[in-house]
């Protein structure tokens, strides 16, 4: 690194000191709830921070350049997958208490989440095709770019490549619009009796508590008769989404959709159409130089130690604990370092955000030795405040290049992201449908 851009452990400090405070801010503010006819806009403090954290970019502008001057935008780009990290751990400690009501689940709520799938098979296309997109399409097509499939990008390839502008846009958008957008379709196919509602309930499950609520929510009041059924059903299947949607996510819809991403691309310019503008600047761009969270297990576990403050401090406003969700944090801490250890002593590759979901599993599981008291301790740590400030540093990491790109393409990630939406929904359901 530069001279000029060396950052002290004095401006480290400044770095999540500005983080705390807007994650602080934004749990403050709170969830916005915006009537929408059958739906609500929801607004949440993930959004907040990133918006207010892009607002702040010195790469956006230069008014704050006094605050946030370039060098501390480029210190935040390897934090933002340590950041993430905790969340993961958060995250798969809810699958482990929860594994009898997965394993009693039936086949179709198994199954239904292959029909996620849908979401590049519509939306890729149309991105690479008609839209003209490049590698971008992947992050923003092989998920609905919840938190889980952020991580999963970040882990793969950075945040700051094209895939990584690709899911951080369609991220926004959902956040945005998405439970409005799934309440429309779920209410609008109700109506139509081309589906089981079972199925259309089953649908809803696509890991977001925000969407599957608004999508439940419109269903039963097109079904009314049916309300506990659909709701049962849609709680079910967001759950096994939540326990198998990263893996899924992960080992088949991302190597899915590079292989369909590269036929596209293929038969793109083989027809004569010019290669994206953006497509030199793809893939790995930070993968390839960058070093590994694992790779540097000592300043990766100081690194993750402060990020664990700052998110045990935007804990305290949506759960009303402080010294209350110590424990809790620390065991976050443990989990998510015991992950990165076995990432790297490991003969072969499978990525952090993986062994640290099970890890979390693990430990949780109702047999394993003090589970009961580690789920208590957990429960006073809030599931999303602790991804908020991860947000914060993927907002003031962004570079100009990033910038640049995203002005170029974010009316595409608009379009997309509907698509990969619908895609999500309908495909789902028509698995679900030919299961019941």
């Amino acid at each position: 690194m530069k001279s000029a851009n060396r950052v002290s452990p004095l401006n480290f400090l400044r770095l999540h000191g500005l983080v705390v405070i807007l994650s602080l801010l934004a749990e403050w503010i709170g969830i916005i709830k915006i009537p929408a006819g059958v739906g609500t806009l929801l607004l949440l403090p993930l959004f907040y921070t990133f918006a207010l954290a892009i607002v702040l970019n010195p790469h956006l502008t230069t008014r704050f350049h006094a605050l946030v001057p370039p060098r501390l935008s480029a210190a935040a780009a390897p934090i933002t997958l340590i950041a993430i990290m905790p969340f993961i751990a958060r995250f798969g400690s809810t699958i482990g208490p929860a594994t009898d009501q997965i394993v009693s689940a039936g086949p179709a709520l198994i199954l239904q989440e292959l029909g996620n799938l849908g979401t590049m098979l519509i939306a890729l296309p149309f991105a690479v095709l008609v839209l003209k997109m490049g590698r971008e399409a992947i992050g923003a097509t092989y998920s609905i770019a919840r938190e889980p499939n952020i991580a999963i990008i970040s882990d793969r390839y950075g945040l700051k490549g094209l895939e990584g502008i690709g899911v951080m846009g369609v991220y926004v958008v959902g956040t945005m619009f998405g439970t409005l957008w799934f309440a429309l379709m779920a209410g609008f196919l109700a109506s139509m009796d081309l589906f089981d509602p079972h199925a259309l309930a089953m649908a809803c499950g696509v890991g977001s508590a925000s969407m599957v609520a608004a999508c439940s929510g419109a269903l039963t009041e097109a079904v009314p008769a049916l309300r506990e059924e659909l709701l049962a059903f849609s709680g079910a299947s967001n759950l096994l989404t939540y326990a198998t949607g990263l893996y899924v996510s992960l080992f088949i819809a991302l190597p899915v959709a590079e292989w369909l991403y590269r036929r596209l691309n293929a038969r793109r310019q083989k027809k004569g159409g010019t290669q994206d503008s953006t497509e030199q600047a793809s893939g790995g761009e930070q993968g390839g130089d960058a070093v590994r969270p694992e790779q540097q297990l000592g300043r990766t576990a100081l690194t993750l130690a402060a990020v664990c403050v700052v998110g045990w401090l935007s804990n305290t406003i949506s759960s009303g604990e402080l010294w209350g969700a110590l424990p809790g944090m620390v065991m976050l801490y443990l989990m998510t370092l015991a992950g990165l250890a076995v990432t790297r002593l490991m003969p072969f590759y499978l990525p952090a955000v993986a062994w640290v979901s099970l890890i979390s599993i693990l430990v949780t599981l109702p047999f394993f030795p003090g589970s009961a008291w580690l789920v208590e301790q957990l429960s006073a740590v809030n599931f999303l405040a602790i991804v908020t400030p991860a947000l914060g540093y993927a907002g003031l990491a962004l570079s100009r290049h990033e910038f640049v790109m995203f002005r170029r393409t974010g009316w595409k990630l608009v379009i997309v992201s509907l698509l990969v939406f619908t895609g999500t929904y309908l495909g789902s359901a028509a698995v679900a449908q030919l299961l019941l």
